[in-house]
């Protein structure tokens, strides 16, 4: 990992020199992996191992500024050769020592613990309160300890408990084993109370953390490389990206990997009511900061003090702003101040502040693909006694456009999915859950899958729809339609890596079209479910409003929504309310033509539509502009004809299967005489037979105070009854209905209808 980092070069030399003594090997810090976090685990080059004379399992002491012990495990081929130690932020605080920094390491012998004496951290409001101490035992099964060491426990769910060893039986290095007592102290140890984040905790975003460590800790560290260079460190980096793709998180982790000064500034925290106390209270934090360099200071939610000066109307904002650029670049240079800012919406932030010398970096934090959705539910899952049924990459797979603040959510429902089983079996009067109704704990795949109705991607929420349970099966007939369909949508998402290959584009937009109740809104439901993507469905005339620019930015923001949350389908029913041919009126705003005209940018534009499938349905093609249906915007046009016979037939079994028909229901037979009906015909003839002869059984029944429903059937003339009840316009009628267009001849007064 380390050696892609910038300032890898800076250690090749050191690492050539790294030398065995009789006092024990010198290595280098990398960071552990995400499986090997919370374990007390260090893994080494088996070369290295033998150097010092350890094998598998066995306890070695680590020496940076102070002294702590883990277990050996080997490294994986890609860290070998490199002379690097990987161990987590747990071992690394207790070291004393910093990722690149070099600790001393020896083997070390070590005794069973009998007792271990620990102190939270923070406040220890766990669940479980174990009297005996029997299952955090359990939990740290296998971990080697010194007095002094902090411990971080997964306690069930997602959260953890940090505490620090006040004490073992016998002294000096012990290893936790099934016999151990462990004794918790009710109170807790003084000093740092917040929660050690380290960057193992930050899953799939290893880009952004690897050059925000160049920015920050490079400086830090070696400023005399800039000063050789003739240049100046870079001293602010901005952050920004959707809610809750880890952005704070990245700053925490910062705060807690480096031995800088921090000041974490809320941005509302600096507007105060009185002339002059915002300017006075920003200056103070970089007064501070500059006192105690080297410092970060961390800005979170920056719009809110440097919005853009031209669109705020307060005084206080564009003198906060003001007085923020001269902080960050004025004529007082600011040190070893590294400024990191964080912001959702940075196209609100003042321009000024976004140049280099203020800002020198700006680095997006986008909504997490799926294999950073893997290393996500794998921290979150650290903790879990998961059973064997639950797979994270199937669930990394189905959780298109999660951020990571969803997926830890996700999973800390499907725990509390799983303690609503033994609920039953907990006794509310007692401040102690029994160790073995703890230990049966167990979150199963029907856990996430309950954790799943209450969790949805936040990327979408607004515009989020819940899905009907539509499958392709529930569609009679359509085989060709449905087959292109699969095509279009799920071959570009199940197999990217054959379109990559071929140099082939999918489809950007599918319209459905054809007379009404032939099914097309219904196969837009089945391709959302069978596809299990993110799906959007806008109903043409939701998005026109009265006031101008509203309607065209509805077109914008469901774009940019489905863009975060791709792989996803926007779906747009009735489209031809939304985009009529130009030219045919829409009132004196030109409303649709404007909707129309933001339309065609958005699905062929100079931005590319990546992972969006466009989907409408229409029953007027001849509505629709032209524009919207050449190549590149709706590639394919898919007409969903009148069913045949035995689409009819296909459409009859759907919609009476599990229905109690009587004998002389013939299938095929009305299959026959349903000819020129619809789908929605035939879903409207069956229901109007059903109610039949349920209101026939009722009128026999009304004298049985419990009536025997296996008596009740839908018989043939129930269907005949409904065929007559339920009749399609002749095509003559039809004809008729048709609107009467006034064509104007070269003469006024001569006018043909």
């Amino acid at each position: 990992m380390a050696e892609k980092v910038g300032w890898g070069k800076l250690f090749k030399e050191e690492s050539i020199r790294m030398d065995t003594g009789s006092t024990g090997l010198f290595l280098r810090v990398l960071e552990a992996l995400t499986k090997d976090v919370g374990r007390g685990i260090a893994r080494l080059d088996p070369r290295d191992m033998e150097r010092i004379n350890v094998s598998v399992g066995d306890v070695i002491e680590i020496k940076g500024n102070k002294r702590t012990v883990a277990k050996v495990m080997p490294a994986y081929m890609e860290q070998r050769g490199k002379n690097v130690i990987q161990i987590d932020g747990i071992i690394r605080e207790n070291a004393r020592a910093g990722l690149g920094d070099k600790v001393q390491i020896q083997k070390i012998p070590f005794d069973n613990a009998s007792t271990i004496i620990l102190a939270p951290i923070n406040a220890y409001r766990a669940v479980p309160k174990d009297k005996d101490g029997r299952y955090i035992g359990k939990l740290m099964e296998g971990f080697p300890l010194l007095k002094g060491d902090k411990v971080r426990i997964n306690l069930f769910g997602s959260r953890t408990q940090e505490f620090t060893v006040v004490e073992t039986i016998p002294k000096d290095v012990v290893l936790v084993h099934t016999d151990t007592i462990v004794k918790v102290k009710s109170q807790e140890v003084t000093g740092k109370k917040q929660s050690l984040i380290t960057y193992e905790d930050i899953g799939g975003l290893q880009k952004g953390i690897q050059r925000i460590r160049e920015m920050i800790e490079l400086p830090l560290k070696y400023p005399e490389i800039f000063a050789r260079l003739g240049i100046e460190a870079p001293k602010g980096v901005l952050l920004h990206g959707p809610p809750g793709t880890g952005k704070t998180l990245i700053a925490r982790a910062v705060a807690n990997e480096t031995d800088a000064h921090f000041f974490h500034v809320n941005g509302p925290e600096i507007i105060h009511k009185f002339y002059g106390e915002s300017e006075a209270n920003l200056r103070g934090i970089f007064e501070e900061a500059g006192k105690n360099a080297p410092s970060i200071i961390f800005l979170d939610e920056i719009d809110a003090i440097a919005p853009k000066r031209e669109s705020v109307v307060g005084e206080v904002e564009k003198r906060v702003v003001a007085q923020l650029l001269g902080l960050m670049d004025g004529l007082e240079s600011r040190g070893q101040v590294i400024v990191i800012g964080a912001t959702n919406i940075p196209n609100s932030l003042d321009p000024a502040l976004r140049r280099p010398g203020r800002f020198d970096r700006e680095i997006t934090v986008n909504i997490p693909d799926k294999k950073s959705r893997l290393e996500i539910l794998q921290i979150h899952t650290r903790g879990m006694p998961l059973s064997k049924d639950v797979h994270l990459e199937k669930i990394a797979e189905i959780t298109h456009g999660y951020v990571g603040a969803d997926l830890a959510a996700l999973c800390k429902e499907a725990a509390m999915a799983c303690l609503r089983k033994v609920f039953p079996q907990i006794d509310l009067r007692s401040n102690y859950l029994s160790y073995e109704v703890l230990m049966e704990l167990e979150v199963t795949m029907a856990d996430f899958s309950e954790a799943f109705k209450d969790v949805e991607p936040s990327a979408i929420r607004e515009v989020f729809v819940e899905v009907p349970d539509v499958r392709w099966s529930d569609i009679g007939g359509l085989d060709k339609v449905k087959q292109e369909l699969k095509e279009a949508v799920e071959w570009p998402i199940k197999h990217p890596g054959l379109f990559t290959y071929v140099k082939t584009n999918p489809p950007k937009g599918i319209l459905l079209h054809g007379s009404p109740g032939t099914g097309k809104t219904l196969i837009a439901k089945a391709v959302a479910n069978e596809s299990g993507v993110n799906f959007i469905s806008v109903k043409g005339p939701a998005l026109l409003s009265k006031w101008v620019g509203e309607s065209e930015k509805g077109v914008r923001e469901v774009f940019k929504k489905a863009k975060q949350a791709a792989p996803c389908i926007v779906f747009f029913d009735e489209i031809d309310a939304l985009v009529p041919v130009r030219g045919t009126g829409g009132g004196d705003a030109h409303v649709a033509e404007r909707v129309l005209s933001q339309l065609l940018t958005e699905m062929d534009g100079v931005e590319e539509l990546k992972g969006v499938v466009v989907l409408a349905a229409t029953n007027r093609l001849e509505l629709i502009d032209p524009a919207l249906l050449r190549p590149g915007r709706f590639d394919l046009l898919l007409e969903l004809p009148v069913p045949g016979e035995d689409e009819r037939l296909a459409i009859l079994q759907i919609h009476t299967n599990g229905k109690p028909l009587a004998e002389d229901v013939d299938l095929v037979n009305l299959a026959i005489i349903t000819d020129g009906s619809t789908g929605a015909d035939i879903q409207a003839i069956c229901n109007r037979a059903s109610l039949l002869a349920i209101r026939e059984f009722l009128d026999s029944s009304q004298n049985d105070k419990d009536p025997d429903y296996s008596r009740l059937q839908i018989a043939a003339k129930h269907f005949d009854a409904a065929l007559e009840e339920v009749r399609r316009p002749e095509p003559a009628q039809i004809e008729d209905q048709k609107p009467r267009v006034l064509t104007m001849k070269k003469d006024p007064e001569e006018c043909s209808s």
